[in-house]
């Protein structure tokens, strides 16, 4: 199994940027793609990002141009900076991989973008 930890949410003011950081407990070299989701007070969780072992990135259309989603894998860290943020970003961030037929999440960590 692995665990995910979340760290990196705060209270930023629109326009402002966040790091956030997911841990892994095991190698990221062993899983296939690592993805960021988002979920919104009151909302359903919705996919932001996800990355491969070969470092490409993929985006959601609400995020594309204002988050990066990166890896370093000497700390089975992957980042997601984001930019621009907007009031819309306000939410929880988990962290999700698939390792060994099953699906981990994160325990999430809280972003609050003030207008």
């Amino acid at each position: 199994q692995v665990q995910l930890v979340e760290s990196g949410g705060g209270l930023v003011q629109a326009g402002g940027s966040l790091k956030l950081s997911c841990v892994a407990s095991t190698s990221i070299n062993r899983i296939k793609t690592m993805r960021w989701y988002h979920q919104a007070p009151g909302k359903q969780r919705n996919w932001v990002a996800l990355i491969g072992r070969d470092s490409a990135a993929f985006y959601a259309n609400s995020v594309k141009g204002r988050f990066t989603m990166t890896a370093d894998n000497t700390k089975n860290t992957v980042y997601l900076q984001m930019n621009s943020l907007k009031p819309e970003d306000t939410g929880v961030y988990y962290c999700n991989v698939d390792f060994e037929g099953t699906n981990y999440w994160g325990q999430g960590t809280h972003v609050t973008v003030s207008s």
